[in-house]
Order: C-alpha cells, then sequence, then structure tokens
C-alpha cells in the first residue's frame, strides 16, 4: 500500500470527482481526488468509528487528526453546530477537499489547516481519529502524544483502529505514556476494528461517562483497512 500521502503532498494531477456518502445521518455529496487516504469514500474503520461514537461535545473545540477528504470533520460539524472544529492534515491536497467540502455543505465551523498552524495552547473536548497507523510506531506515537495530551479536563478522545494492526498493544502503551490524569479503555470492538476511548479526568479526578459509545463494546479499561 503506497503510504506517501501520510508525509507529503502529491504530484500527480489533481483530478477531482464527486461522489456522494453518508455522514450524520445525511446523504450528502463530497469531492474527493487520487493521492491522499480512502479517495473512494468513507473507508471501514471511519464507518465503524462514526456509527459506534456517541456525540461530540457540543461547544468548545474539536479535533480530527488526519482529516483526508474531511468524513470525521464534516460529522463532527454537523452533529455540533455550536462547536469549532479544526481539521488537521499533512497532505495539502486533503486540506483544500476538506476545505471545499465543509464549504459546499454550509459548514463554516470547519477549520483545516496544517497541524503547525493550531495555536499550541488550545485544548479540545472531543478528538475523533481513524490514525495513520501506517506510517509507524515512532511516527504515530509522535503524533498522538502531540494532541491527546490537549484534551480539555472531562475531554474524549476516540480513535479506531483496527485488531490485527495492534489496537490491544496501542491501547496499553497509551496508558502507560498518559498515566493517571487519563483513563484508556477499548470501548467497542466491530469488524476488526477496535474503538479506543481516552479521556481527560475532569477537575475532581473523575473522567465523564463515555455513553453510548462507552457502552457498545467490551469495555475493557487500561489503567494510568486501517489507515
Amino acid at each position: 500500500m503506497d503510504s506517501s500521502h501520510y508525509f507529503t503532498s502529491p504530484e500527480g494531477p489533481f483530478q477531482r470527482r464527486s461522489l456522494e456518502v453518508q455522514l450524520a445521518g445525511r446523504s450528502v455529496t463530497v469531492s474527493t481526488a487520487p493521492g491522499i487516504f480512502s479517495p473512494d469514500g468513507v473507508d471501514k474503520g471511519t464507518r465503524v468509528l462514526l456509527q459506534e461514537v456517541p456525540d461530540p461535545a457540543q461547544g468548545g473545540h474539536l479535533l480530527d487528526i488526519g482529516c483526508g477528504w474531511g468524513p470525521i470533520a464534516l460529522s463532527l460539524a454537523m452533529r455540533a453546530p455550536q462547536a469549532t472544529v479544526w481539521a488537521v492534515d499533512v497532505n495539502e491536497r486533503a486540506r483544500t477537499l476538506c476545505a471545499e467540502n465543509a464549504a459546499a455543505l454550509g459548514l463554516d465551523t470547519v477549520l483545516v489547516l496544517p497541524p503547525e498552524e493550531v495555536p499550541a495552547d488550545l485544548q479540545f473536548s472531543t478528538i475523533w481519529s481513524n490514525p495513520p497507523i501506517r506510517i509507524g510506531k515512532p511516527a504515530l506515537h509522535e503524533l498522538l502524544l502531540r494532541w491527546l495530551p490537549r484534551l480539555a479536563p472531562g475531554g474524549e478522545a476516540w480513535l479506531v483502529v483496527q485488531k490485527n494492526l495492534g489496537a490491544d498493544s496501542l491501547q496499553r502503551w497509551l496508558a502507560g505514556q498518559l498515566q493517571e490524569a487519563f483513563t484508556v479503555e477499548r470501548a467497542a470492538s466491530q469488524k476488526g476494528f477496535r474503538l479506543l476511548r481516552v479521556a481527560r479526568h475532569a477537575a475532581d479526578g473523575q473522567a465523564r461517562s463515555g455513553g453510548t459509545g462507552g457502552q457498545t463494546g467490551a469495555g475493557q479499561t487500561s489503567g494510568g483497512g486501517q489507515r
């Protein structure tokens, strides 16, 4: 599988095409193109995430890590219209498409940026991501430790990871890295994918309930065609 789109913008022609997809209970038309992740539609892992995850926080700042053409960011904006959605990707073509799709759907709360342009002091009430597992462990770990500690107190991150690409070991690693300020658990398992919930404890030391998404799976907690 060609993973160059995880690191650089593609060099080939930028040939847009339209697709009809289902997002947040709506049938919408979006634009995709070669040289980005999942140009043929919503991939299996992202579908699992969007089907299983509870509603995001209804205000504040929300984050999509590795937005691609935008299925997660657009869904966040439709499910939380009062919040600001930050969509980040290193691939310039993906960012262009995500911004165009948000504009076409009238979702003016979506801000699409390269990661380094997100204000460093920003905290996020909700993070949703189908993280790019195939970039390799060192780069993946750096990516997750860049963003997950920026959860606001009481905030939640939901990550979908293919089981046979190391979902369970990633869960254990996250628990060890984030330690007592966070809870890391497997919230659901479906179609060969794990849905991991990372919750930052609120000021009183208690993590917010996982809601409907946190009740659908095996519920294993660790203390302290994936991408």
